[in-house]
């Protein structure tokens, strides 16, 4: 092999390197896959295919500085090198960040409500919906008493719309948040939905109940994740901007 070559190959291995970093991450949004496949794989290779890349891409540019070629031939060199360095730093940027800042520490709890003392029920979707591996029976006063620990301004919501009106807006919220609404009960002001986060694909299961106040309503939610013990905050951060949405 020529190590004029070498720039060629490292491109070529950085871009397949990427390809696959994506794949792991949307290989199940696209159906190839469940969530946890592609969850269970990008935490296990995708640093080491960052680590391949950059050797390769280092190895490449230092190769391309000291062989003797014509100006255009080491010119292209030393670009295709160095966009395979970037590449390879680009896969281990979520190590690289996660050692700059340091991560939040969640509790490894994944069924997050207003309403820890009375929980909003579920109807419609059960404890054999698709992939379900989390049950939906809350986990009690154990549960509620982390959650009020780690995210104690999760509140229902008191909004001074009537019953009716709150919920066509809860509604209307959903929505555009890109929840997919799987069952609604106008009278009893209730709708069950599921999310889908945009890495991985992991699917979350809220139910959002609307309560008659003697001055307005009152919105309760309950996003439970699927799999996983925990769930890196992701439910309470739902919740989070489900409020402030309706609250706009």
């Amino acid at each position: 092999m020529q190590k004029s070559s070498l720039s060629n190959i490292a491109l070529v291995v950085a871009l397949v390197a990427v390809a696959l970093a994506v794949l792991m991450v949307f290989g199940s949004t696209i159906g190839l896959w469940d969530p946890i496949v592609g969850f269970m794989a990008s935490r296990n290779y995708n640093n080491l295919l960052g680590y391949v890349v950059v050797v390769i891409g280092l190895v490449a540019l230092i190769t391309s500085f000291t062989i003797k070629q014509n100006s255009r031939a080491k010119g292209r060199g030393l670009i295709n090198s160095t966009i395979a360095l970037v590449l390879g730093l680009g896969i281990l940027a979520p190590s690289i960040v996660a050692l700059v800042i340091e991560p939040v520490k969640y509790p490894p709890i994944h069924d997050i409500t207003t309403n820890t003392q009375s929980p909003p029920q579920f109807e419609f979707l059960t404890d054999s919906r698709e992939g379900a591996k989390n049950s939906l029976v809350y986990g009690g006063p154990e549960i509620a008493a982390q959650q009020l620990q780690a995210f104690p301004n999760i509140n229902p919501i008191v909004s001074d719309l009537t019953a009716d009106a709150a919920y066509q807006k809860a509604l209307m919220v959903a929505e555009s948040m890109g929840w997919t609404i799987v069952a609604q009960d106008p009278k009893a002001r209730r709708f069950e939905s599921t999310s889908r986060t945009p890495f991985f694909n992991f699917a979350d299961d809220i139910v959002v109940v609307v309560s008659v106040l003697e001055q307005g309503s009152r919105i309760d939610l309950r996003s439970v994740s699927r799999v996983g013990i925990g769930d890196r905050g992701v439910n309470a951060q739902r919740i989070q901007e489900f409020s402030l949405r309706f609250a706009e």
